[in-house]
C-alpha cells in the first residue's frame, strides 16, 4: 500500500503534462485546471489505497474520462445556446507552451538569441498544430509520446483496441510530418 507521500509526489510529477493535455483538448485554461484537478481528487479518493504502480494508468484513464465529459457538456451547453440564439464570445487567450517548458539548462543558456527565438518559434508552431489534430489523434498521440505510454496502456487509457490507438498516432504523426513539410521543417 502506498504512503500519502508517494501519493503527493506522483501526483505532482504528473500535473504540467496532466494540465498540458487537458488544455489540448478542451483549449480552455481555467475548464483544463479544474479536469486536472478532478482527476487528482478522484485518484486519491478512489484509488489511493492501491499500488502506486497502478496509479499512471488509472489517472490517464480517469483523466480521459474527465475531458469526454467535459466535451459531452460543452456539446449539451451548445446546443442549448444555439436553440437560444445566445451565442457569446469564445475565450481566445493563447496558450504559451514555452510558459511551461523549463529551458535553463547549459544548452540553451550558452545558445545565442537567434537559435532561442528559432527553438521558440518552432514548439509554437508545432504547438498549434497539435491543437488542430482530431481530438481522438490528439489524445493518442499525447498519451503515446508526451505521456510515454506504450501502446496497451494508451488503449487502456482511451478506451479503445491497440490497432485504433496504432491508427491514430499513425495519422497525427503522419499529420504532424506533411505540417512541418509544409513549413519547412525536413527530417535530417
Amino acid at each position: 500500500m502506498a504512503t500519502d507521500k508517494e501519493l503527493s509526489d506522483f501526483l505532482r510529477a504528473v500535473e504540467k503534462r496532466a494540465f498540458k493535455r487537458a488544455h489540448y483538448a478542451t483549449q480552455d485554461v481555467d475548464a483544463a485546471l479544474d479536469l486536472v484537478q478532478e482527476a487528482m481528487i478522484r485518484l486519491a479518493e478512489k484509488y489511493a489505497p492501491r499500488s502506486s504502480a497502478e496509479w499512471p494508468l488509472l489517472f490517464q484513464r480517469i483523466l480521459t474520462n474527465a475531458i469526454l465529459d467535459w466535451h459531452r457538456r460543452q456539446r449539451v451547453r451548445s446546443a442549448w445556446v444555439s436553440n437560444l440564439s445566445d451565442f457569446g464570445a469564445g475565450d481566445d487567450e493563447g496558450f504559451d507552451l514555452l510558459d511551461t517548458l523549463e529551458l535553463q539548462t547549459a544548452g540553451t543558456l550558452l545558445e545565442g538569441t537567434d537559435r532561442q527565438l528559432e527553438r521558440a518559434q518552432t514548439l509554437d508552431m508545432i504547438e498549434g498544430e497539435i491543437q488542430k489534430l482530431p481530438e481522438r489523434q490528439r489524445e493518442a498521440f499525447l498519451l503515446r509520446y508526451w505521456e510515454g505510454l506504450d501502446v496497451a496502456e494508451t488503449a487502456a487509457a482511451m478506451g479503445c483496441s491497440e490497432g485504433s490507438v496504432k491508427t491514430h498516432c499513425s495519422r497525427a504523426t503522419h499529420t504532424l510530418a506533411r505540417a512541418l513539410k509544409a513549413r519547412g521543417y525536413e527530417h535530417g
